[in-house]
């Protein structure tokens, strides 16, 4: 007798064939074999008594307030312990119960259909790019003078071409030009200075380039501007904190990212705190997209970016890392962007230059955890490092 490890789907119908189950079999033990667990927050008395025992009557589990039960509490948050296919069935049996719990389902079935079909394709122009199918690199180039770890090294445009060339030759699948640094303490820079940093070097990108060019800026002025010049998607850190920009990308019809950042680049660092880290960076994300599909951007075109290092201490950051497939409930493509960051200087004690190994490290743990983009300065050696994890389908 021996235990099994049967996270990834091919181990566990390796093991069904091996002892022989029949193949129309497989899709049910695949949804037995993963445990989920959901939050649900502030029901009632009466609802989550019926989400308990709904969950235990299908097999699963259900965590309440111990005082539920004796009517001590008016209302309680919820954590289902679940399969794929309890969750699945769950729904069906709760839209027949009192309103308390029934009206939870519209986002169950929402949720549901987010971890059963997840869409990872995006369109740029006429191609789309499913980013499920691997996890892709984005190459970082700051055009600007104080980047905390390369800053003036890019600032001419031809050392900033010659760079974009090496990196593409490197395998980034998309490159990531920025001309204003969002390093904490930074201060912002405005649109005619960016435009001016950022265009002539754009132009050659688009030229010797294939990749896709993302720009890097909050700015909608430097955002329509660069989409003009042949940008491919616009990367707002500041997830549309300038009330234009989300028209801009919604009329050129391309990929936006969409960033968590508590405050500002200028403050964001000072005593960063958080009740709960993880769902006020999911809530954040969820309420960024929903004002870019009110602005008419489809949301298969939105990406999410939980912002490591952006008003966050080096707890938050790793416990991003470690908790960050929580992001699958917005349905959308994850990116992230540890590279270099402070907290990896603060676990492996290192300055900016010499954090190519924590940086590493961080990217697979990232797309172990769901990452479907990782945005680095150092594109050839994690480059390698995610095609061996993607090898062996770390990637939950």
């Amino acid at each position: 007798m021996r235990l099994l490890s049967l996270a990834d789907r091919a181990d566990l119908e390796h093991e069904l064939a091996r002892i022989g189950a029949d193949p129309l079999s497989w899709p049910i033990f695949r949804a037995k074999s993963r445990v989920l667990a959901v939050k649900i927050e502030g029901l009632s008395t009466a609802g989550a008594n019926i989400l308990k025992q709904t969950a235990l009557a299908l097999g699963g589990d259900c965590a309440i307030n111990r005082a539920v039960v004796s009517g001590r509490v008016r209302r309680s948050d919820a954590v289902l312990f679940v399969t794929m296919r309890q969750f699945s069935a769950l729904a069906g049996r709760l839209k027949y119960q009192p309103d308390c719990i029934a009206r939870q389902v519209p986002e169950l079935l929402e949720l549901s259909g987010c971890l059963l079909s997840p869409r990872r394709i995006i369109k740029l122009g006429r191609k789309t790019l499913d980013l499920g199918a691997r996890t892709y690199v984005m190459g970082i180039l700051n055009v600007t003078p104080d980047s905390f770890s390369d800053g003036g090294r890019f600032l001419e445009p031809s050392a900033a071409l010659d760079h974009a060339v090496a990196m593409a030759e490197e395998g980034a699948d998309f490159i990531d030009i920025g001309a204003e640094s969002t390093r904490p303490g930074s201060r912002s820079v405005p649109a005619r200075k960016q435009l001016a940093r950022l265009l002539p070097v754009l132009h050659a990108v688009k030229k010797r380039v294939k990749a896709p060019v993302s720009v890097d800026t909050t700015s909608a002025t430097v955002a329509q501007a660069a989409l003009k010049e042949g940008a491919d998607i616009v990367n707002d850190v500041s997830a549309f904190t300038d009330r234009r920009m989300a028209a801009v990308v919604a009329r050129a019809g391309v990929p936006c990212i969409l960033m968590h950042m508590k405050g500002r680049p200028r403050t964001m660092q000072q005593n960063p705190e958080y009740s709960d880290l993880m769902a006020e960076v999911t809530g954040f994300l969820a309420s960024a997209r929903a004002r870019g599909a009110a602005a008419g951007i489809e949301r298969a075109q939105m990406l999410v970016d939980p912002g490591i290092g952006f008003g966050k201490t080096v707890e938050h950051n790793l416990e991003i890392l470690r908790r960050l497939s929580e992001l699958q409930s917005l349905g959308a493509p994850v990116v992230v962007g540890p590279s270099r960051k402070r907290f990896i200087g603060a676990v492996s004690d290192a300055p900016p230059g010499k954090r190519v190994e924590g940086t590493i490290a961080a990217c697979v743990l990232a797309a172990a955890n769901g990452a479907n983009v990782l945005r680095v300065h150092d594109v050839k050696p994690v480059v390698k490092a995610l095609a061996l994890a993607d090898a062996v389908e770390l990637r939950s």
